[in-house]
């Protein structure tokens, strides 16, 4: 069945059909084949479940918030304030970018959205500052892949829709919160390094008084993941009422506060959240049908027992989690490889003791690694879309980037902690 499967879902993705016809039709057609009596209602029931789960409210507020801040000046006020502080050290702008994409993945909770907000204003600024163009869109590409490890990611709501009831929305929120640091961290580390050995000029160092005067424009658009990270670790709020509040919080800075978007511009931002949310939910119902029809063919375990055995470590586990990720991000979607996957390892790694909250941080870590990863990796597509440049300048000065990215998954495997320490 699962050989079926998969080459119905490749013939489809070679025809040029958008994921959301493969990842429902193909499970049908099998079905079909293989069980012709089944009802088909309980198939289409599968689709409504995937999109039941009160979790999902998350995901079009969040996306919401992040659109409004987009269309908005939020993303400039964090650069100048960013900026006016580290600009003037080697390796500045690069350092700036990082950060600025770090903050701006805890406002949206997506890396495309930070390839856009942040993409264009650092790439010109870095070009002006002596990079050259792959380097700039390299880091910007890498660096925005954060907002799948810093709260509030939609990754990780997606992670715990597929894991089930028991993993906490508001605990990954909180693990992810370390993982991103590193990220950040190491990437900071080596643009100054790189910006020493390309000899990269300074930028000139700004007084204090600029620095209050870009403090103060940045102080509202800072608060923000305060009060969604703080809400959510207090009690204060679930993480369904955190987006809510995302939602209004950014409305009144962006319509009211800052006056930068009029408020008749709001229904055209919505529609386009609307869009991409309905993207969004059909492949969440996509990838629950694809799920049930692969344990109703007993096909996790299969896959489970040839490759992780029948009693796995909860290293081997992770390993093998993590070159599953990485490979299928590299290709699809990661939104629809954290549907289809997690179902089939979830079992292994309760067997093997491994937490959960811990398994949800090396899942989105691998995602946000594979949508910067050649060859199909979501950003490299998005940043050619946004800069007009092509695939293989893109590409170019990646290698690097992936390789910081790698050892940091190793040491999140092996010290569980890093991701685990904030919740304990």
């Amino acid at each position: 069945m699962l050989a079926t499967l998969l080459s119905i879902m490749i013939v489809l993705l070679f025809l040029n059909f958008p994921m959301m016809i493969p990842l429902m039709l193909a499970p049908v057609v099998v079905m079909l084949i293989f069980n012709p009596n089944l009802n088909m209602d309980l198939l289409m029931g599968q689709l409504l479940t995937g999109i039941s789960s009160s979790v999902l409210l998350c995901v079009p507020l969040f996306i919401f918030a992040a659109d409004i801040m987009t269309s908005g000046k939020t993303s400039n006020r964090l650069l100048d304030f960013i900026g006016s502080f580290i600009g003037h050290i080697r390796g500045g702008y690069a350092v700036t970018t990082a950060a600025a994409c770090s903050v701006f993945g805890a406002i949206s909770g997506s890396t495309q959205a930070a390839v856009v907000a942040i993409g264009r204003p650092m790439r010109d600024r870095m070009l002006k500052a002596g990079y050259k163009d792959s380097s700039a869109i390299a880091l910007i590409i890498n660096a925005s892949d954060v907002a799948l490890l810093i709260p509030p990611s939609i990754g990780m709501i997606i992670y715990a829709l597929a894991a089930g009831s028991g993993v906490s929305v508001g605990d990954l929120f909180i693990a992810g919160i370390i993982p991103g640091i590193m990220v950040f961290l190491a990437f900071a580390i080596y643009s100054v390094i790189y910006a020493k050995a390309k000899d990269i000029p300074l930028a000139e160092r700004q007084g204090w008084g600029e620095r209050w005067k870009f403090f103060r424009k940045a102080l509202l658009p800072l608060a923000f993941p305060v009060i969604i990270v703080g809400g959510i670790y207090t009690g204060i709020f679930s993480p369904v009422e955190a987006s809510g509040i995302a939602v209004l919080y950014a409305f009144i800075l962006e319509v009211f506060i800052f006056r930068t978007i009029p408020l008749k511009k709001i229904p055209s931002i919505a529609l386009s959240t609307g869009l991409v949310t309905s993207a969004v939910f059909v492949l969440v119902a996509g990838g629950q049908l694809f799920s049930w029809v692969l344990g109703y063919a007993r096909i996790p375990q299969q896959i489970s027992e040839a490759v992780l055995g029948t009693d796995p470590s909860a290293i081997y586990v992770l390993i093998v989690v993590s070159i599953f990720f990485f490979i299928g991000c590299m290709f699809v979607d990661p939104i629809v490889v954290i549907l289809v996957l997690t179902p089939i390892f979830i079992p292994a790694a309760e067997t093997a003791g491994v937490d959960l909250i811990h398994l949800g941080i090396i899942i989105t870590f691998q995602a946000a690694l594979g949508s910067a990863t050649p060859p199909f990796g979501v950003d490299i597509f998005t940043a050619s879309a946004v800069f007009n440049k092509p695939y293989l300048e893109v590409i170019r000065s990646t290698p690097p980037y992936i390789l910081i990215l790698l050892l940091i998954g190793v040491l999140l495997i092996f010290f569980p902690q890093l991701s685990l320490v904030l919740i304990n």
